[in-house]
């Protein structure tokens, strides 16, 4: 995934097809793919992972050109785009699938992980506690094939529609410089 162009990190955000659907659409991403990642069994399936029961949570693996856009610009994103204050939800989405996580490819991104959560939390940008897991990427498997591109293969599902497309539309309206044209 990473070549001496690109930079890979996996983030947890609840559902994936949320954070998919806004990471396909930022300038500087060159691909984001649905996945598990941090559990504790071998090849896990959507229905395994939905029983909360494997450790795993929905994630994305987002690869992005750092000369187009940083890291922390990519962090900054997904803060906005999810709720790092709720411990194993997403608005109805509950269970430790859910939860906020960076999960780093290199001990640099860790680092950058760490300076924008503190001054997020500095900076009082959240009226609770950040509770976003940061940790080494383990036990990454890509999701099944249906979930690749879901919200842009069915945006008129009811989920995509009421729960995703605002997510999208948030994204647009706060980082319109950064929206792919």
């Amino acid at each position: 995934m990473t070549s001496p162009t690109t930079e890979t990190i996996t983030l947890g955000g609840g559902c994936f097809w949320c954070t998919e659907a806004v990471f396909d659409r930022v300038q500087g991403v060159t691909d984001v793919e649905s996945g598990y990642s941090n559990g504790d069994t071998g090849r896990p399936t959507y229905e395994q992972v939905c029983t909360g029961r494997t450790g795993y949570a929905e994630v994305i693996r987002v690869t992005f050109d750092p000369a187009r856009i940083s890291l922390a610009e990519i962090l900054q994103i997904f803060f906005v785009v999810h709720d790092p204050t709720t411990l194993n939800r997403q608005g109805n989405d509950v269970g430790t699938q859910y939860r906020s996580g960076i999960y780093w490819h290199e001990p640099a991104q860790r680092e950058v992980a760490e300076a924008v959560i503190a001054e997020l939390t500095q900076a009082r940008a959240y009226a609770a506690p950040i509770v976003t897991e940061v940790a080494p990427v383990a036990h990454y498997w890509r999701a099944e094939d249906y979930h690749q591109d879901y919200f842009a293969n069915h945006p008129d599902q009811g989920y995509c529609a009421f729960v995703v497309a605002p997510k999208v539309e948030k994204f647009r309206k706060t980082f319109a410089a950064r929206v792919r044209g």
